[in-house]
């Protein structure tokens, strides 16, 4: 059992560096591809979440976003989805790209999800919450990659 944790555990101290680029899959089952980052940080993509309160059929969404360059590999990045295609709402994530020490990234992520409403419904409109997004299969550091979204 302790060897387990052992390989679960997060690092900074290895030699790989994690990656945006790429096909991410979350724990509540939503899909996002990550096109190439830019010099800048900047980088785009495509979101298709699985989650959804609209009664509308749910469409991808254009994802924007920025990551910091840094050396040490493990960057921050944060990104916003505009749900325009089907939804009246904004979701903007924060987080944190690393590598474990059996070689596989996660993202952990904080998220802000904001809906269109009424001045005096204002309270409510803004949900928070976490995702933890871990590469499609055949996408970590070391494997050859493909897609499987």
């Amino acid at each position: 059992i302790l060897k387990l944790a052992e390989t679960s555990r997060l690092t900074t101290s290895l030699p790989f560096q994690c990656v945006l680029t790429g096909l991410w899959r979350n724990d509540v089952g939503s899909r996002m591809q990550i096109d190439r980052v830019n010099e800048d940080g900047s980088f785009s993509g495509k979101y298709h979440t699985a989650v959804s309160l609209t009664e509308n059929s749910i469409k991808p969404a254009t994802l924007i976003g920025s990551q910091q360059l840094s050396e040490g590999g493990q960057p921050t990045f944060g990104f916003t989805v505009n749900w325009k295609s089907f939804s009246e709402s904004t979701t903007v994530f924060t987080g944190q790209c690393y590598v474990g020490e059996n070689g596989k990234e996660i993202l952990q992520t904080m998220w802000l999800l904001r809906e269109k409403v009424d001045p005096q419904n204002n309270w409510g409109a803004t949900r928070v919450g976490t995702n933890i997004f871990t590469r499609t299969k055949g996408q970590n550091v070391g494997e050859s990659l493909r897609s499987d979204l």
